[in-house]
């Protein structure tokens, strides 16, 4: 057994928002951990998602910190470096399309405006960060990762960010300050935006992988 943490509280990115990201390795069924607190994989799972070069393998190879072993060896940096991740155009695809489904339903009078906000941050922030490990080739996690791609970074004021990071939080944690009509408009008045930053990058991975 192994247990790392990850994420925000390794890269000394803690604030209200945070929480703490917990991976345990376990052999087998082990009922000892709790799957709404730990990211729980077997040993040869995660020895596969570093074969595949996944975003996942590279977060954890770069951040993970060792909590517990049971055998007192560190797994993860055992395992050495993943593969070269080689799907950032089928990724960023994927994160585009999910977007395009949330917009869809805003414009469609979805009744839940935040949860598609929501999905827009996961979206926004996932297809940054596998752009950032697959074209750029400098790897960013964080939450605010679609802020730092230099050249690439979505160009839109922090104050829009913070809010569709609400509606993330809102949606997946259930607390925050509920978004106002307003604030909610806002919002929708930057998505066009959002939505032409996408393209770019998704054409941009797309170019990489085929030239």
């Amino acid at each position: 057994m192994h247990i790392y943490a990850f994420g925000s509280i390794c890269r000394g990115e803690v604030d209200l928002a945070s929480d703490i990201d917990l991976l345990a390795v376990v052999q087998g069924r082990d009922s000892r951990f709790d799957p709404e607190t730990f990211s729980i994989y077997g040993y040869e799972r995660i020895k596969a998602i570093w074969q595949e070069g996944s975003p996942f393998a590279w977060h954890l190879s770069l951040e993970a910190r060792l909590l517990h072993a049971s055998d007192g060896l560190d797994f993860l940096r055992e395992l050495g470096k993943p593969a070269r991740y080689t799907r950032s155009d089928l990724d960023c695809a994927k994160f585009r399309s999910i977007f395009g489904a949330a917009y869809s339903a805003i414009k469609e009078g979805s009744h839940s405006r935040v949860f598609e906000l929501s999905s827009i941050f996961l979206a926004v922030r996932n297809i940054a960060t596998c752009f950032s490990l697959g074209v750029l080739q400098r790897p960013d996690f964080s939450r605010r990762s679609a802020l730092r791609l230099e050249g690439d970074s979505l160009a839109i004021e922090s104050e829009i960010f913070e809010l569709i990071e609400r509606a993330r939080i809102l949606s997946t944690r259930g607390h925050g300050t509920l978004l106002s009509d307003a604030e909610i408009g806002n919002v929708l008045a930057r998505l066009d935006l959002i939505e032409s930053w996408m393209d770019r990058l998704v054409a941009k991975a797309y170019r990489l992988r085929h030239e």
